[in-house]
């Protein structure tokens, strides 16, 4: 088994380093909360409360990280993490960022002497629980070898979307897509409720026919046709709406930078952002439904 530094211990990045120490992996974990810090080392990590010391003498550092912003300041410089780690060292980045961050840290790597992959993730907490996440990875070939071992103990499905950056730009796009599909969910099931048609009725219908899609059959926006899904529990979040928001805005930089034409993207972007201006961004982001409802 392999020496592993984790840093990033929220949400997603808590049940991640825990699949690692059930993989048989050993840890040295770290995060700015000292809760965060104290469960990991109850959980049978190493707690380290310094980032780079979680980097040293390690085979592989996994990094889940709010922005690229906070990578960028983690990784790079006299103190970061490539400076602290060995020479060979795999990182695995699974925070969700811009593209153009993803790439710039990638070349200091190589230039480090570091193996380097940009790997966000989709399926939320629960897929981060139960290590059946889908990971999406950029970078070298080799790197994508060497950090596959460890995205298999945390992932179900691992799929190298090609060099630098391109796990972030699978990411983006991807979400995009959820976002503006979990908007014509919502819209159709609101529809439905003013005309009077019965919300299980119109998924037995529409889960079989040409406007089936993710958002309705495995997240659907209503209470009752899915029991999983957050609405049966007061919208809960799995992915938070502020997160959602995030994800768009990432769409919406690239697009301009890339000059492609997004409009639905870039609507999905200003419906999450009224969203979470009403105070709802920590709700579900198929708590949207509420919005579009016209009510709170």
């Amino acid at each position: 088994m392999a020496s592993v530094g984790f840093i990033g211990l929220g949400n997603m990045g808590a049940p991640m380093m825990r699949n690692l120490l059930k993989a048989g992996h050993a840890v040295k974990a770290f995060d700015l909360s000292e809760a965060a810090r104290t469960s990991a080392a109850d959980a049978g990590a190493a707690a380290v409360t310094v980032a780079a010391d979680a980097a040293r003498d390690v085979d592989v550092v996994v990094t889940m990280l709010p922005a690229g912003a906070h990578v960028k300041s983690v990784m790079l410089g006299e103190g970061g993490l490539f400076a602290a780690a060995r020479k060979g060292t795999v990182f695995i980045d699974s925070s969700t960022i811009d593209v153009a961050t993803a790439r710039l840290v990638s070349e200091e790597a190589a230039k480090a002497g570091h193996a380097f992959v940009d790997a966000p993730v989709s399926g939320g907490v629960g897929g981060a629980e139960a290590a059946t996440l889908t990971f999406m990875v950029g970078g070298p070939d080799a790197a994508f070898e060497a950090a596959k071992p460890f995205l298999e103990a945390m992932g179900k499905t691992i799929v190298h979307a090609g060099g630098p950056g391109n796990g972030q730009a699978a990411k983006i796009c991807n979400n995009m897509l959820l976002g503006i599909s979990m908007i014509g969910t919502c819209e159709a099931f609101a529809l439905a409720e003013k005309l009077g048609l019965d919300a299980q009725k119109l998924f037995d219908i529409a889960s079989k026919s040409s406007g089936q899609c993710w958002s309705m059959t495995s997240y659907c926006p209503v209470p009752g046709p899915v029991p999983t899904s957050p609405a049966n529990r007061d919208y809960k979040a799995g992915f938070a709406a502020a997160m959602m928001l995030k994800d768009l805005k990432l769409a919406v930089e690239a697009a301009s930078v890339a000059g492609a034409s997004i409009p639905l993207g870039a609507e999905a972007a200003q419906l999450y952002a009224m969203m979470a201006g009403t105070g709802q961004g920590g709700l579900d982001f198929s708590g949207i439904i509420h919005m579009l409802r016209g009510s709170t």
